[in-house]
């Protein structure tokens, strides 16, 4: 869940002794409040020395939840933080008051260390952003369907390519899982953009210093996206048409 809970819970349990009366207790208000200190005032400067950095949230950018933040999965390369912001202000320039809400991104230490439940969020070249939504009187919303910005997602029709299906059949469960970690659906009243998720994904592709983007193939066809950026990310991931993955070259 997160990179440095355990080791600050471990420093709180030695602060407290054991003779000390509502140890527990104490404990974790010890440790709530060393997670926080860590966690806001001495990891965002510690993480350049690996390579990473805070996500910058600016009026163009911001995290899905606060979740993200407090868990410290918020964490990116330079070179990934100036493309997002690049991608953002020229999304809101042609979509005013409309942001990049990023999900899932990198812990903030060490190459390799899994970024659970993701495969690849290990090296701080990868982020999931958020498709883009509307209302009902067709005009784009930063409001989006699940509490947890994954889950919810935009099926493929009866006419277009099913490739959950095809995962399922070849035993990969976990491809759907994510519909169980919604923590709930909100704003339903909303529905996918296509509009704004092409103009969004034409955007991330042009930035020089992205690599790859994943999202599901149904939606890659009836988007009429055709940048040799965009991939399948493979049936032993998850499905893509709750969110977008984007990863540095």
């Amino acid at each position: 869940m997160t990179q440095i809970g355990g080791l600050v819970y471990l420093i709180a349990l030695l602060l407290i002794k054991k003779s000390v009366n509502q140890r527990r207790l104490k404990g974790i208000c010890v440790f709530v409040f060393l997670y926080l200190l860590v966690t806001f005032l001495i990891v965002p400067f510690v993480a350049p020395i690996f390579g990473r950095e805070r996500i910058k949230e600016t009026e163009f950018v911001q995290a899905h939840s606060f979740f993200f933040k407090l868990a410290n999965r918020n964490y990116v390369k330079s070179e990934l933080n100036n493309a997002i912001e690049e991608i953002a202000k020229g999304f809101e320039k042609q979509n005013a008051g409309i942001k990049i809400v990023y999900l899932d991104a990198n812990f903030p230490f060490i190459d390799q260390f899994p970024l659970l439940p993701h495969l690849s969020h290990n090296d701080g070249k990868k982020i999931d952003i958020s498709l883009i939504y509307e209302n009902p009187n067709g005009k784009l919303t930063n409001k989006k369907p699940s509490t947890s910005g994954y889950g919810v997602y935009e099926d493929p029709k009866p006419s277009e390519y099913d490739q959950v299906s095809v995962c399922q059949s070849k035993g990969n469960w976990q491809y759907d899982f994510p519909k169980y970690l919604t923590f709930g659906r909100i704003n339903k009243d909303i529905k996918f953009s296509e509009r704004g998720t092409r103009n969004l994904i034409n955007l991330i592709v042009k930035q020089p210093e992205i690599g790859k983007l994943f999202i599901e193939p149904h939606l890659k066809t009836r988007l009429n996206l055709t940048n040799n950026k965009i991939r399948f990310h493979g049936c032993r991931a998850v499905r893509h048409d709750d969110h977008i993955h984007l990863q540095l070259k």
